[in-house]
């Protein structure tokens, strides 16, 4: 279906702008005819973008990867005073040159106050660039998970939630209705404070159009199916972003179901916003994420019903986005920075000894927190040989005795009596110590979805995800924990 949409935009957009293809090609004494027909879009040439962005200079690096990432992001400056986002693809990504400007011109007809919109590209034989209107405010991202002075506000994630589904409303009703990789980073905040979709997520990666999160545990289950996005998948997307708004962190979907089954909504809602919503409001939102988040395709909302849903629930409409965001109008937020702390700096540097003599004098403190409910009949049958597996495994991973320790931590979590999310995690460290990060990463998230709020979890991940060679994400996890433990010592 996604690739069906594709074409079908592409066919849309040849034939309403076909007419106009003459203007966009050479003109008749060879030179190059840089304006588009609709206002506004460029085609710039590369000598342009490398002075816009100073030789592509790391410094100018404004992705949430980094340079390591495999397509960067740049802010440039053009020679009129205008800030860019220049998106420079790897090499490998567009082997079609012509099938890139189609898709770039498609995108660039896009115009929409809701958008951080497409302004222009750049096609030089290897070299394939995005150009795009810079927001100065940075990400959701930024403002909603590594906050340093307060939470968002409810009304502006209420307002940040009805913005994007505006967007996707628009790109839908203009023959765009696929966005790949819909997350916290793709929504960025111009100079008012408002929040803008990306138009970067419009366009394909690749010619096949797989392109999606590293992180699966987010991914819409029917993508990992076919490989293929399609509008309902932008959908569930969606709804993993309503419980980022609500919970100010990253959780599960396949957790948040069950949290949302047993009606505790409650564990859903950022404990730094009590009191300042209503429940009647909590609760629809957290309803309009569990339809979001529907295994079935067809039993997710459209994005017309997402505007519809959301509109009732905006709250202080008169006020300002840059006044809720705490901005300066017309300027930036100041800048935040999070400090590792020492767990996290070992699992940055993966440095598997510390972080082994660091789980093993915690101990099992941490599980606390996390409810063990048991019947008498499963104390006087199983419990003894289960707490038996767990002391053995304790044991040889005193001892470094990896190898044992996994088997003996493997039958405690087979058994089914007891959830441990300290055992994931020392289950996740002896996997790494034996060259296996990617059975590591899954026991980091186990832990994870056993307690969403332990900052351990996420260093954990973060160390497995160094392993396999994913640093971007790696150093996002590191973030994600950092951020819950400052939050732990301050309440």
């Amino acid at each position: 279906m996604g690739a069906r949409c594709s074409k079908f935009s592409l066919c849309w957009w040849s034939s309403n702008v076909k007419s106009n293809l003459h203007d966009l090609s050479d003109n008749d004494d060879g030179t190059k005819n840089e304006k588009d027909p609709f206002s506004g879009f460029t085609e710039y040439t590369l000598d342009q973008l490398k002075v816009a962005t100073s030789g592509f200079s790391p410094d100018n690096i404004v992705s949430e990867h980094g340079e390591k990432a495999p397509n960067v992001v740049y802010k440039g400056i053009l020679e009129d005073n205008k800030l860019i986002a220049v998106k420079r693809f790897n090499k490998s990504a567009w082997p079609d040159s012509r099938q890139f400007i189609e898709e770039a011109k498609a995108v660039g007809l896009l115009r929409n106050e809701r958008l951080a919109n497409l302004v222009g590209f750049c096609c030089e034989g290897e070299d394939k660039l995005l150009v795009a209107e810079f927001m100065p405010n940075e990400t959701l991202s930024k403002h909603l998970f590594h906050w340093e002075n307060q939470p968002m506000k409810w009304a502006m994630r209420l307002r940040v939630a009805l913005y994007l589904a505006q967007a996707l409303e628009y790109c839908s009703n203009n023959g765009r209705a696929l966005y790949h990789d819909l997350h916290a980073y793709r929504i960025l905040f111009d100079q008012d404070g408002n929040p803008r979709l990306s138009c970067f997520g419009l366009m394909k990666n690749s010619r096949d159009g797989r392109s999606y999160s590293t992180n699966l545990a987010f991914t819409p289950p029917e993508y990992l199916r076919t490989g293929r996005i399609t509008p309902e998948s932008v959908v569930y997307s969606f709804g993993t972003l309503l419980l980022d708004l609500m919970s100010g962190k990253h959780i599960p979907p396949s957790h948040a179901l069950e949290i949302i089954r047993a009606k505790n909504f409650q564990l859903l809602m950022d404990s730094g916003l009590e009191g300042h919503f209503s429940n009647d409001d909590g609760t629809e939102l957290v309803r309009l994420a569990s339809r979001c988040l529907q295994y079935e395709p067809r039993e997710r909302p459209n994005a017309k019903s997402l505007v519809t849903a959301l509109t009732p629930l905006q709250k202080e409409t008169s006020v300002s986005s840059y006044v809720l965001m705490g901005i300066t109008e017309g300027g930036v937020s100041p800048k935040e920075t999070v400090s590792l702390t020492p767990f996290g700096e070992a699992c940055s540097r993966r440095d598997l000894t510390a972080i082994h003599e660091m789980l093993d004098k915690v101990g099992y403190k941490d599980d606390e927190d996390v409810a063990n409910e048991l019947s008498f009949q499963m104390w006087t049958n199983q419990i003894q040989d289960t707490l038996n597996f767990k002391k053995h495994g304790d044991s040889a991973f005193h001892a470094m005795d990896f190898s044992t320790a996994i088997d003996c931590y493997t039958q405690f979590i087979d058994s089914g009596t007891m959830v441990s999310p300290t055992v994931y995690v020392r289950r996740s460290l002896c996997y790494l110590m034996s060259d296996m990060p990617q059975e590591a990463l899954g026991d980091a998230m186990q832990a994870q979805s056993v307690f969403p709020t332990w900052p351990t979890a996420f260093y954990l991940q973060a160390a497995a995800l160094f392993g396999l060679g994913m640093d971007n994400d790696a150093q996002e996890s590191l973030k994600d924990g950092t951020m819950l433990e400052t939050r732990k010592l301050r309440n």
